[in-house]
């Protein structure tokens, strides 16, 4: 089950909501839920890779694509906003359980 951490960029003041756990949504719509995230070039190449397969394996391949992107998908997210800046913003025990479950420091 995901998880939401809210999550500031120090400079810009912008907020964000980083997640980790497996991602239902990512499950069950692909690349859907990282394009209305802003993450257009992972949710496009999800969709057009998941089709792709889809069509080689008669669905089969699109179930295994779909669980291993959903599995993935919001650790990788999360990371990616560290990278860019952001910075954890919530309560102490939910960012301690948020670096654990992402191997943070």
């Amino acid at each position: 089950m995901a998880v939401a951490i809210h999550m500031k960029h120090e400079q810009t003041g912008i907020t964000k909501y980083g997640f980790y756990g497996f991602s239902w949504t990512s499950f069950f719509f692909g690349g859907f839920p990282a394009l209305f995230r802003g993450d257009i070039g992972y949710g496009l190449a999800i969709l057009f890779g998941g089709c792709l397969f889809a069509a080689f394996s008669h669905g089969t391949l699109w179930f295994l694509v779909s669980v291993v992107w959903a599995a993935m998908y919001n650790k990788h997210f999360t990371h990616r906003l560290l990278q860019a800046g952001y910075q954890f913003h919530d309560s102490p025990d939910r960012v301690a359980e948020a670096k654990r479950a992402l191997g943070i420091e």
